[in-house]
């Protein structure tokens, strides 16, 4: 009778916040591994595969026209691209 009421004591001493926190922690974890994520690859002249393109990690694409893409990578920095002249790039899901 007196190690249940010591773990009462102990679930008293728990916010209830951190809890919640976690809960929602959880549940937003879930929901990560349901979520389409996109390999990006900019690049900045008309040839794939040289030294200039760059690819990112995106988890939402937030525009994509011809002359402007913003998306959004894994890290949650915002990034964008514009040209007058027409981007070159290359959108992919990944596994």
């Amino acid at each position: 009778m007196g190690s249940l009421s010591i773990y009462f004591s102990f679930i008293s001493f728990v916010p209830i916040c951190l809890v919640k926190q976690k809960l929602k922690n959880f549940f937003y974890w879930l929901l990560s591994l349901f979520q389409t994520r996109y390999k990006i690859t900019v690049s900045f002249n008309r040839e794939y595969g040289d030294t200039d393109d760059k690819s990112y990690m995106s988890k939402k694409i937030l525009t994509q026209k011809e002359k402007h893409l913003k998306f959004r990578t894994l890290d949650k920095k915002l990034i964008e691209y514009r040209s007058s002249t027409g981007l070159n790039y290359i959108i992919e899901e990944d596994e």
